[in-house]
């Protein structure tokens, strides 16, 4: 029987990450902006959240689920804020989303632009579906859902996503 080198991952070995003060603030601000401005004159690039994705590389970046369950509901709140969709609708999806996420970062890799394409992928899917479950069973709004304009937007995302968190990865500072 020949030996075989094996490798574990334990939450020792994760690399945690934190950002400065103006990133953590500034980044945000400076994508909600571009999120209401952009749209108004390329009515396609609509589709994006960046709040969403935001959420997503925070939470998976710091990998403390209290800080992501924090960060989650700034942002959702921050979007509430800006949009004219029920105030807390935004928090509550992305509260979830942001703990989730730190949640799965403690325990995966992703670094690499497969797992933070299906990340994106799967959170945008579960932030839609908690988003539209809080519209109809909160506040009885009747609901209809294009699939196809659904999986379309989440496979956007999830290649926004992996451009994103690449260039955001640049103000990581290892704890």
């Amino acid at each position: 029987m020949r030996p075989t080198n094996l490798s574990y991952t334990s939450r020792e070995q994760v690399d945690v990450y934190s950002f400065s003060w103006p990133v953590s603030v500034g980044l945000p601000l400076l994508l909600f902006g571009l999120q209401a401005w952009i749209p108004v004159r390329f009515h396609y690039l609509r589709v994006f959240d960046f709040g969403l994705l935001l959420t997503i590389f925070f939470a998976v970046s710091r990998r403390n689920q209290l800080s992501g369950t924090l960060t989650g509901a700034a942002i959702g709140l921050l979007q509430d804020g800006l949009t004219r969709t029920p105030f807390g609708a935004f928090g509550i999806a992305k509260t979830l989303v942001g703990y989730l996420a730190s949640s799965i970062g403690i325990r995966i890799d992703v670094d690499n632009p497969g797992s933070r394409f299906l990340l994106a992928f799967v959170f945008y899917v579960f932030h839609r579906a908690v988003f539209l479950g809080i519209e109809h069973e909160l506040m009885g709004q009747s609901i209809s859902i294009n699939f196809g304009y659904e999986a379309g937007a989440a496979a956007a995302n999830s290649v926004m996503a992996v451009f994103l968190f690449a260039l955001l990865s640049r103000f990581k500072i290892r704890e």
